[in-house]
C-alpha cells in the first residue's frame, strides 16, 4: 500500500509540473510533445501574464495568469480572435478581477505591455478602462494605477482621447497629444514602463514612441520631486494596500463607487506585467514577435 500511494503521488506531482509548465507560452496547441515553456521563472521580471488562450467555455480558465497559475476570481468577458490564438472580448458589463497580479505590486520600476483591438465608444457612454491597479479607500478613485479611453465624445478612430493614473498624477493623451489611430478596430500593441532612476513615464505604440508628445510629458513626481522608486503597497494599512488587479476594467469597488468608470468594450490580448523597464529595443522586439 505505501508503495501504491508513493507511485500515486509521483504521478500527480509530475502531472502538476507538466500543467503549470504548459500554461506558460501562447500556443494554438501544440504537439503534446513540444510544448512550450515560458522562460521566466516565479520570482523573474515578469510578474503577470494572461494570454486569455485557455478554455474558450471556462472564463476562469481562460483568464489565468501563467506565471503563477493566478486564477481571476471572475471573468465576465467572451473569448475572441487574439493578435494570436484566442483574446479576451470585452463588453459594457465585462471585467475580469484578480486578488492580486502576484508579487507586481512590490515593482519600484515596472514595464506594462498589452494588444487591444477597439473602435471608440459611443458618446455619452462614458469612460473605458483597460486596466486597473485596485487600493480600496486610495485617493477618491479607489485605484493606484489605471488606463481608461474616453468615450466617442472625444475619442475618433484617428485620435484616442486616453488617460494614464499613477499615484494621483494624470498623464493625459488628449488634443495633439491624443493616440494615433489606436481606436480604428485593428490590433495595437501599448507598453508603459516606469523608470524609478530618471522618474520619467514611457509610452509605445506598436513598438515605438509616439512622436507628439511634449518633452518632460511622462515626468513623474511627488510633491513637486521626482517620484524615483513607487511604492504601490508597503504592506502596512496606512499605505492602503494593492486590494485587486482588473482587466476591462476599475474594478468593483471603484465602480459601484463611481458609475462614470466604465468597462471596455473591446478586445485585449497578452497581457504583461514586469517589475522592470524594457529598453527601445526590447519593446520593438516584443511588438513584432506578436507574442
Amino acid at each position: 500500500m505505501i508503495t501504491i500511494n508513493r507511485m500515486l503521488k509521483s504521478t500527480f506531482f509530475i502531472l502538476v509540473l507538466f500543467i503549470v509548465a504548459s500554461s506558460c507560452k501562447k500556443t494554438t496547441q501544440p504537439p503534446f510533445s513540444d510544448y512550450p515553456v515560458d522562460a521566466n521563472a516565479p520570482g523573474g521580471p515578469l510578474k503577470f501574464y494572461a494570454a486569455y488562450d485557455g478554455s474558450t467555455t471556462n472564463p476562469l480558465m481562460n483568464g489565468v495568469d501563467s506565471i503563477r497559475a493566478n486564477f481571476p476570481a471572475s471573468n465576465s468577458a467572451g473569448t475572441g480572435d487574439g493578435i494570436t490564438g484566442k483574446s479576451y472580448m470585452g463588453n459594457p458589463d465585462a471585467f475580469a478581477q484578480y486578488a492580486a497580479a502576484n508579487d507586481f505590486s512590490k515593482s519600484t520600476s515596472f514595464t506594462i505591455a498589452f494588444w487591444l483591438k477597439k473602435t471608440p465608444q459611443a458618446a455619452g457612454l462614458g469612460t473605458n478602462f483597460a486596466f486597473a491597479l485596485n487600493s480600496k479607500d486610495y485617493s477618491w478613485t479607489n485605484l493606484k494605477m489605471f488606463l481608461l479611453f474616453e468615450d466617442g465624445g472625444q475619442s475618433t478612430t484617428s485620435a484616442a482621447a486616453a488617460k494614464f493614473y499613477l499615484m494621483d498624477q494624470w498623464f493625459e493623451f488628449v488634443g495633439a497629444k491624443a493616440m494615433p489611430n489606436v481606436l480604428n478596430g485593428e490590433w495595437h500593441q501599448l507598453v508603459f514602463t516606469y523608470d524609478e532612476t530618471t522618474s520619467v513615464l514611457s509610452t509605445y505604440i506598436d513598438g515605438v514612441a509616439p512622436t507628439n508628445l511634449p518633452a518632460g510629458f511622462g515626468n513623474v513626481t511627488n510633491n513637486g520631486a521626482p517620484r524615483g522608486p513607487l511604492v504601490f503597497d508597503n504592506g502596512t494599512s496606512t499605505d492602503k494596500p494593492i486590494t485587486g488587479f482588473t482587466i476591462g476594467g476599475a474594478g468593483t469597488v471603484a465602480k459601484n463607487a463611481n458609475g462614470w468608470m466604465g468597462n471596455f468594450d473591446g478586445s485585449l490580448d497578452q497581457f504583461r506585467l514586469y517589475s522592470t523597464v524594457l529598453s527601445p529595443s526590447e519593446v520593438l522586439n516584443l511588438y513584432n514577435s506578436k507574442l
